[in-house]
């Protein structure tokens, strides 16, 4: 069973509604026994990053999500939930992460005319054609989150 870690932040039934209309099986559940027993773990995150790692440290998860991690079941962070996973955030000051990935989630470092974070629809100018992109034109228009 595929299960999406509630830690009470993020798009979790947005989440959860994705996996079942692709056919898997998905539970919302913050129960570290639940965590462990799942065969594929979901971290999604909207939210800031202060409090979402409050969250995740007051609810006690931080050891089912290393020991899912260490155990090399699939694990996907989304957004702020792959953020956490990183040793800091400087969003609205220094704030510690889960340190399972090494590195730091600054913000981008772009000219005020780019937006950022950037969400919506944008046309994609495609440099070089990888394999993925087969069959995409370029200037597709992509969704970006």
């Amino acid at each position: 069973m595929l299960v999406i870690i509630d830690y009470q932040m993020g798009n979790l039934r947005s989440v959860q509604k994705a996996f079942e209309r692709s056919g898997h099986a998905a539970a919302i559940s913050s129960d570290p026994k639940q965590i462990a027993a799942a065969s594929k773990i979901v971290l999604p995150g909207v939210g800031a990053f202060r409090d979402a790692i409050a969250e995740i440290r007051r609810r006690n998860l931080v050891e089912p999500i290393r020991d899912a991690i260490d155990s090399g079941r699939p694990f996907l962070g989304i957004c702020l939930g792959l953020q956490m996973l990183f040793d800091r955030s400087y969003e609205d000051g220094e704030h510690e992460g889960l340190g399972i990935i090494p590195g730091e989630v600054r913000r981008f470092d772009v000219p005020a005319q780019y937006k950022v974070p950037h969400m919506g629809w944008n046309r994609v100018a495609l440099r070089k054609r990888p394999p993925i992109f087969a069959g995409i034109e370029d200037g597709a228009h992509f969704y970006f989150v």
